[in-house]
């Protein structure tokens, strides 16, 4: 069994990894988009942007949809995906690389809400936080990788061809899928699903709460990220300094992410860690504007935030009943999308409202104490709950 869950989490992991290839694929070939085919830099944008926007719409029905159907529909989001992908790299125009990348988008949703709920299934005891952990790696990992060599090969083969790959990648992840994924022997027993959704008021609030701590700790990250070149910039860095500053989050995020999944399984403290790690990020993200030593404060921040996002994954399936599930997840992930959609474009106001490049980061320092605010509230209702909630998933698996 041991073996078999670390196999499906791997498969898995595989599978979102290609989500996050074909999301930076336009950003990766940006320049010959623009030489090529006369696109504007706002048309990359909302290229790059169309890929999310399905999220606002697409995740709760996708959580139904997964409820109902389970496996099949991560299946049909990566047909989706290769569909998508190939229409984009045969595009001649704006109108049919839109449509790609809107067609594309629908699948990585349906995919990302399904696979969350996939890996809670196969994992039953503390080690969820840290499979939960692994997945969400997936996603900087996939867009580093992007980054790294996704311009190499648009440069070297034509920016259609990088389309092609990745959508070769959802193809070849497709059928890895078919092949060795396998249902949980615990989901036999598991109650018939419907399109009906079934969650009771106190898993739907907790459902939103936690996808609202989701979203907000993840827009503190991206405004972080996106405003604090200019940031640096406007503090006589040169821009090549400015941008590998800024990488370091990159850089320290992702083993970070694990290492706070282990320390979640290991020490049964996960809001130390969420509560430490916004505390942190948050203070260190403010002090920057002052800050003599920038590299220093990043690696903390760094370091910081990526402790909460295995343990802030975990938080619904704490709460939601194994059946509910999948349109639990498709909530969770409906405010993440809605969050990351209108968010960052505040941050961006704030920006021109203010005339200062200090505004945004302070922005980012808020969203990590709102998402500690939320964390309380949530833990609040969790406790006021009691005997008369839905039975806490993760404490059942806890005791054992």
């Amino acid at each position: 069994m041991l073996r078999t869950r670390w196999t499906m989490l791997a498969v898995l992991f595989i599978a979102r990894t290609a989500m996050a290839l074909q999301f930076q694929t336009v950003g990766s070939s940006a320049p010959l988009l623009v030489g090529g085919l006369g696109f504007s830099y706002a048309d990359i944008g909302t290229l790059i942007g169309l890929y999310l926007l399905p999220g606002v719409f697409i995740a709760l029905p996708g959580g139904l949809l997964g409820q109902r159907f389970g496996i099949n529909v991560v299946l049909g989001g990566l047909v989706l995906m290769v569909v998508g992908g190939v229409i984009t790299a045969v595009g001649t125009s704006f109108a049919m690389l839109a449509f790609g990348r809107l067609v594309s988008g629908v699948g990585a949703v349906l995919l990302n809400v399904l696979l969350t709920k996939l890996v809670a299934d196969w994992f039953v005891d503390r080690s969820v936080t840290t499979a939960l952990a692994l997945l969400v790696t997936s996603w900087p990992l996939g867009i580093g990788a992007g980054l790294a060599g996704g311009h190499v090969i648009a440069t070297a083969f034509g920016w259609p061809v990088l389309m092609y790959a990745a959508a070769a990648f959802a193809l070849a992840s497709l059928l890895l899928v078919v092949a060795v994924y396998r249902a949980p022997p615990q989901a036999e027993t598991a109650p018939a699903a419907t399109l009906r959704p079934r969650l009771n008021g106190y898993e739907l609030t907790m459902a939103l709460i936690s996808g609202a701590i989701w979203a907000v700790y993840n827009v503190g990250f991206i405004v972080l990220i996106s405003f604090a070149p200019e940031f640096f910039a406007a503090r006589g860095y040169s821009l090549g300094q400015a941008s590998g500053l800024v990488s370091l989050l990159g850089w320290f995020l992702v083993p970070m992410i694990v290492v706070g999944g282990v320390l979640t399984a290991r020490t049964g403290r996960p809001n130390l860690l969420m509560a430490g790690g916004f505390i942190i990020a948050a203070i260190t993200a403010a002090a920057l504007p002052v800050a003599t030593l920038p590299a220093l404060l990043f690696v903390i921040i760094a370091i910081a935030a990526g402790l909460p996002a295995g343990p802030i994954m975990t938080l619904p399936v704490e709460v939601l009943r194994p059946e509910n599930r999948a349109v639990g997840m498709g909530i969770f992930f409906s405010c993440y999308y809605g969050g990351m959609a209108v968010l960052p474009a505040f941050a961006g106001s704030l920006r021109d409202f203010s005339g200062t490049t200090t505004a945004p980061v302070l922005f980012a320092a808020a969203m990590m104490l709102v998402g500690l605010s939320l964390l309380v509230i949530f833990r609040n209702l969790q406790r006021a709950d009691g005997a008369t909630a839905a039975p806490s998933v993760l404490a059942e698996r806890m005791k054992g």
